[in-house]
This record gives structure tokens, C-alpha cells and sequence, in this order.
């Protein structure tokens, strides 16, 4: 429902998907310049977790320098739009995202040296330029010490297996390389004594921060991994490419179908509705735009690619606020059943 201030408020789930993140710059784009949506909370992976820390700085700066709520969430968007456009651009200025191998090259070198050397041997100093870009655009500190927005990141213990989330206090750039981390181009992020690899191994993105650590019932989630792939694969990098689809998604899966459980026995008032929480999702489907680029385009980040990408992504967030903004508060605009 509208507040006192005439806006709506949801919460942001980020999928991860390498430079496919462009396109979810272009949707956070177009949700930040609609003025009638408050964000509360926003959780990501990998470079949805890179998305989430660039517009939670922008909002953290405007925290700190207007005292108004109103003028704070103004200013804030404002700024996390530039923010965005910042990091997109710097990524834009590396070439590809395995320490500047020029594309098309880079799919192919990867499947081939990874079966032979660890990033162990080919990176013994972990050199990952997207961590001093990371580190020079967003102040950790500051969105830690304003809260302006609840942030939360995943990432995968190597040890346990299980996914960890970041936030608060632990939020930091390591926490969102080691959400960016695959095993087979960089070491792991070690952080407080543990090793970490990709979020998207065990949540891509985690929704469940959001629903235990907000107050908005609504979730929108911008996914960039495509669910269904209607063409049999049928040689070697197909196969392995909608194996990794596949591995990505399959958290993401397992909690929208307890979402799903959850709202069906809420509805037959088999639960408590004072403890649980009605969860109202919807989606915006990147994975079947970005679907017809490859899985090999996720290394490309050449400026006119990602500037593609971000228009992609600010066409469908406008379509979608022209759609479904109404049932923001109301009703949810994502079939679980369908996609759990």
C-alpha cells in the first residue's frame, strides 16, 4: 500500500550472472528514477551483490547529508543512479572479466586451461581488478554506519558448503568478491578464517534475509539465469552451459517453492499469520532476454555490450512499473507453481 508519502515499498532480489549484471543496472536504473518506489531491502549475488553495494552507497550518502526522510530517498536514488553508471563504466574499461583476455577468446580459454590449472597456479597473488573498482566507488563503512538500506549478500563456504550471508557490519568488498568468486579463475575469498566461493552455489540470489530481516511483504526479483531451455543441448559447452544454469538456479528454486508452501497454507489458515509472513513476489525475467547472447557473453564487458544490456534492462523495469506497480502491497504478480 501507498504510505503517508505517496510511495510504495518492496524489496530487491539480485541474480548474479557476470557482465549479465548490466542488465540489472538497467532495471534498478528505471525502478530509482521512478519516485513512487522505496526499496527497502536488497539482497544479491555476485554481481547481483556488486548492484546491490553501488545503490546502497548512493543511498548512504544521501542518509548522511539529508535529515528529511523524503528529500533522503530523493537524493538517495539520484545518487545510486550514478553510483551504478560509475561501477558499470569502470567494469566497461577491463575488457573481459578474466584479467583482460580479449572475447571471443575468453569462453574458449577458460574451458580449456581450467582443466588443467587452478587459479591456484595461474593467479598465486588473486589479483581481481573488479575489487579496486569495487573499493573506490562504494564506502562499506558508510552504508554500514547509516543503514539507509538492509543489505545482504551470499556467498558459499567452501568448508560447509552451505551459503553465508553478509550484512551489516560484515558487509565489506571481500564479502562481495567472494559472492563473485568461481573456483576455477580466482582463490577463494578467506574472510574471519573461512574460505568462501560464488553465492550463486548455494543462493542466486538468497531471499530469505529478506523475508526475516524486512517488513515488506513484496519481493521483486531481477533474474538474469534463464530457468527453462527449451533446445536439447547437444555438444560440450551447451551441456556444461546449462549445467552451470541449471546449479544456479536450483536455490532460488527450493525457496520459491517454500514460499509457495508457506502462502498456500496461509491461505487455508493452517498457519499464523501473526508469525508468518504472506510473501508477495514478482519477477522480472532477464534470463530469456539474455538468453540468445550465450553463456560465454557473462565475460564480455566492453562498453557497447554492457550499454546494450543496460538499455535491455531499463526497457523492461519501466514495462514492469507500468504494469504491476498498482499490485505492489496487493497481490502477487509471480506464479509459484508455475516457476517452483
Amino acid at each position: 500500500m501507498p504510505d503517508e508519502k505517496g510511495f510504495k515499498t518492496l524489496n530487491l532480489a539480485l541474480q548474479g550472472g557476470g557482465a549479465h549484471g548490466a542488465y540489472t543496472w538497467g532495471v534498478l536504473d528505471a525502478l530509482l528514477e521512478d519516485s513512487r518506489v522505496h526499496i527497502e531491502g536488497v539482497s544479491g549475488t555476485s554481481a547481483g551483490a556488486m548492484n546491490a553495494v553501488a545503490m546502497a552507497h548512493g543511498f548512504a550518502q544521501a542518509a548522511r547529508e539529508f535529515k528529511d526522510p523524503r528529500e533522503a530517498q530523493l537524493a538517495g536514488a539520484a545518487k545510486a543512479r550514478e553510483t551504478l553508471a560509475r561501477l558499470w563504466e569502470g567494469v566497461g574499461g577491463m575488457g573481459t572479466l578474466m584479467w583482460g583476455i580479449p572475447m571471443p577468446m575468453a569462453g574458449a580459454f577458460m574451458n580449456v586451461i581450467s582443466q588443467w590449472f587452478s587459479p591456484y597456479q595461474m593467479n598465486p597473488l588473486g589479483i581481481n581488478p573488479l575489487r579496486k573498482l569495487l573499493v573506490k566507488e562504494v564506502d562499506f563503512e558508510l552504508i554500514g554506519a547509516t543503514n539507509a538500506k538492509q543489505v545482504f549478500v551470499c556467498a558459499t563456504n567452501v568448508r560447509t558448503g552451505r551459503g553465508e550471508i553478509f550484512n551489516g557490519k560484515r558487509l565489506s568488498a571481500d564479502a562481495v568478491m567472494a559472492s563473485a568468486c568461481l573456483p576455477m579463475l580466482f582463490k577463494a575469498v578467506e574472510i574471519d578464517g573461512e574460505h568462501y566461493w560464488d553465492g550463486g552455489y548455494s543462493g542466486n540470489p538468497a531471499i530469505y534475509p529478506l523475508i526475516y530481516k524486512t517488513e515488506s511483504a513484496d519481493i521483486l526479483l531481477v533474474q538474469i539465469n534463464p530457468i527453462n531451455h527449451d533446445i536439447l543441448p547437444d555438444d560440450a559447452q551447451e551441456i556444461m552451459e546449462r549445467m552451470n544454469e541449471v546449479t544456479f538456479n536450483a536455490g532460488l528454486l527450493a525457496e520459491l517453492r517454500a514460499i509457495e508452501f508457506v502462502r498456500r497454507l496461509l491461505a487455508e489458515g493452517k498457519l499464523d499469520q501473526r508469525r508468518y509472513k504472506n510473501v508477495l513476489m514478482h519477477r522480472i525475467d532477464g534470463g530469456s532476454v539474455l538468453s540468445p547472447f550465450g553463456a560465454a557473453s557473462k565475460m564480455r564487458t566492453d562498453m557497447s555490450f554492457l550499454k546494450q544490456l543496460f538499455t535491455l534492462g531499463r526497457d523492461s523495469g519501466t514495462r514492469w512499473l507500468k504494469s504491476h506497480f498498482k499490485d505492489i502491497g496487493q497481490r502477487p504478480t509471480l506464479k509459484l507453481a508455475d516457476n517452483a
